[in-house]
């Protein structure tokens, strides 16, 4: 059935790398342990010596393979070497072009490469290039959204455009329970890539008061207020926290750059400031005007009730499934 392994994995169920430090090693290891696919968020900048310590870290953590995302509006190249080097089982890329060039180092290396799309164009190009599977980002998705179609209409055309050359379809956007895993099945998809509920875990990276907000606030927006300066022309679905509500015509011109620093973080080991405005969430270091951070989450938010560990989530979205597939398909 449907939730069964994609890509030699146990569970068609796939954590997304949730930037810039969310998806840390507890967080992939505990999805990774459940029979899923967990995905570490490579730094934004190229930092080959941390990246590989993040590796090993969660290799300390579990002895079941995982991945690595990679956002190729950024530099990436050495963080690339490493990745090859380390041979982790999947390299997720997004925000860029897949080239061939970069599926064949891939799998020189032996590692399998997914990009993310969001358009039916990116997605031929990325069957064109070898790629080993596709997520598909609806415009419902948290975070950085590159495409603006939605979910139910973007998988099925892909499904179709993909036909039978074996590459699995991966939906991602506004999915947080065991109805929204049936739902992707039922239009195609063989698997599921879910941010906001894993950020809504135990073991992720998160800030205790983003956690919090996740289970709080119930609708989100499409907007392109936060990190102007730092990555422009980049949309992005929020919480409507009271901060955001205030803030939502802020006039295109203005951008986080010149705004007042508002809290500090330690990032990929890195010290940071936060400007009003910028695209950084928190992360369990930040400290200041949390109230005032962005944080990015999916549509299906007001569906996240509690947080929980990341095993439970993933044995909560198969066996749900299960009995979803056997109550309505399987009569």
């Amino acid at each position: 059935m449907g939730w069964r392994g994609i890509l030699g994995f146990e569970y068609g169920i796939v954590q997304a790398p949730l930037g810039p430090d969310i998806a840390g090693p507890h967080l992939v290891a505990a999805v990774a342990n459940a029979g899923a696919l967990g995905l570490l968020r490579s730094p934004d900048w190229d930092s080959p010596d941390y990246l590989r310590e993040l590796i090993k870290k969660t290799r300390t953590l579990t002895g079941k393979p995982f991945g690595v995302g990679v956002v190729l509006a950024f530099p990436f190249e050495e963080n690339l070497k490493v990745i090859l080097e380390e041979k982790v089982a999947v390299l997720q890329v997004y925000w860029g072009h897949c080239t061939k060039d970069l599926v064949n180092k891939a799998h020189s290396a032996g590692v399998k490469i997914v990009p993310q799309v969001g358009t039916v164009e990116a997605a031929k190009q990325a069957i064109d290039a070898g790629v080993d599977a596709i997520i598909v980002q609806g415009r419902e998705a948290g975070g950085h959204v590159i495409g603006q179609d939605g979910l139910i209409s973007l998988v099925p055309m892909v499904v179709d455009l993909v036909g039978d050359r074996g590459i699995p379809i991966i939906a991602a956007g506004g999915i947080v329970d065991a109805r929204g895993y049936v739902a992707a099945l039922a239009l195609g998809a063989q698997g599921i890539c879910l941010g906001t509920r894993f950020v809504a875990t135990e073991e992720s990276y998160a800030h205790p008061e983003y956690k919090r907000k996740l289970v709080e606030v119930d609708e989100t927006e499409y907007t392109d207020v936060f990190g102007r300066a730092r990555w422009p022309g980049a949309p992005h679905r929020v919480l409507q926290t009271p901060f955001y509500k205030e803030w939502r015509t802020l006039p295109a011109h203005e951008n986080e750059a010149n705004k007042p620093v508002i809290g500090h973080s330690t990032i990929n080991g890195v010290e940071k400031e936060i400007r009003l405005f910028a695209g950084t969430v928190p992360n369990k270091t930040t400290a200041g005007d949390l109230e005032s951070m962005v944080m990015y989450a999916g549509q299906g938010v007001a569906l996240i009730k509690e947080i929980l560990p990341a095993g439970e989530v993933v044995k909560m979205l198969v066996e749900g499934a299960q009995l979803i597939t056997r109550q309505n398909f399987l009569k």
